[in-house]
C-alpha cells in the first residue's frame, strides 16, 4: 500500500501537521509505504491553463507544467491512499489546497465529454483544523467543506472528512491581539479534545492504509 500525506497548511508543526503526522503513523503501522509532503515547502502555482494535458496522444492524468507540484500529482494518482489536511482561512481551505485541487482535477478532466480520465482508486482521509467551535462549523462551514470533500471523489475511492474544532492558535495568547477568542476554552479543547482528534487521525490513517478494508 502506498499512502501519500499532504499538509496544505503553512504551519509545519502545529494542529494540521500534528493530525497528519498522527495519521501518517497509523498508515506506517498498517504497513504502508508513506510519503509526507508539506505543500508550502514546494514551488508551484495553481493551473496555468497551458493546455498541455489536453493535447492529442499525451499521457492523461499528468500535469506537464515544470514545477514542484507535477511529480506530487503523479504520486497521488499512483497511491492507494491520500491523507490531506488544511486549516480554515476566512471560511475556506488554505490557498495551497486550492492550487493543488485545480491542477489535480484539470489534468484528469476530459474536454471531449467532461468525464474523468482517472480509472484507478485512491481512498482519501481529509482533516480540517479550525479556530471555530463545532456549532459554528455546523452552521457556517459544514456544507461547504462537505462539498470540498466530495470533489475528491474524482479519485474513485472512499472519502472521509474529519473536522477538528476550536484549536489552539498560539502558545501564549498574552502576546497577541486576539481578544475575540476564549483562551481558557481553547486550552481546555487542546488538552481534552485534541488528543482524541490525534487518536482519531491515527486510526483513520491505519484503517485506510490497511489492505482489503475498502
Amino acid at each position: 500500500m502506498k499512502t501519500i500525506v499532504l499538509n496544505a497548511s503553512p504551519r509545519k508543526t502545529w494542529n494540521t501537521a500534528k493530525l497528519l503526522k498522527s495519521a501518517a503513523k497509523g498508515a506506517e503501522d498498517a504497513g504502508a509505504q508513506v510519503t509526507y509532503i508539506d505543500l508550502y515547502d514546494l514551488n508551484f502555482t495553481g493551473c496555468r491553463s497551458c493546455m498541455l494535458c489536453k493535447r492529442k496522444g499525451v499521457q492523461r492524468c499528468h500535469c506537464y507544467w515544470p514545477d514542484d507540484l507535477s511529480p506530487v500529482i503523479d504520486q497521488i494518482f499512483a497511491s492507494d491512499v491520500m491523507l490531506i489536511g488544511t486549516c480554515i482561512y476566512l471560511g475556506r481551505p488554505a490557498s495551497r489546497y486550492f492550487e493543488l485541487m485545480e491542477r489535480l482535477h484539470f489534468c484528469a478532466l476530459s474536454y471531449d465529454d467532461y468525464h474523468c480520465y482517472f480509472t484507478g482508486k485512491v481512498n482519501v482521509g481529509m482533516f480540517v483544523a479550525m479556530n471555530a467551535t463545532k456549532p459554528f462549523y455546523d452552521r457556517m462551514y459544514k456544507d461547504a467543506f462537505e462539498g470540498y470533500a466530495a470533489e475528491l471523489k474524482m479519485l474513485n475511492g472512499t472519502v472521509e472528512l474529519h473536522p477538528c474544532y476550536n484549536t489552539l492558535q498560539v502558545a501564549d495568547y498574552s502576546k497577541f491581539d486576539m481578544a475575540s477568542f476564549d483562551e481558557t476554552a481553547k486550552r481546555y479543547a487542546h488538552e481534552h479534545e485534541f488528543p482524541k482528534d490525534l487518536e482519531n487521525a491515527y486510526q483513520v490513517g491505519k484503517h485506510l492504509s490497511t489492505p482489503a478494508t475498502h
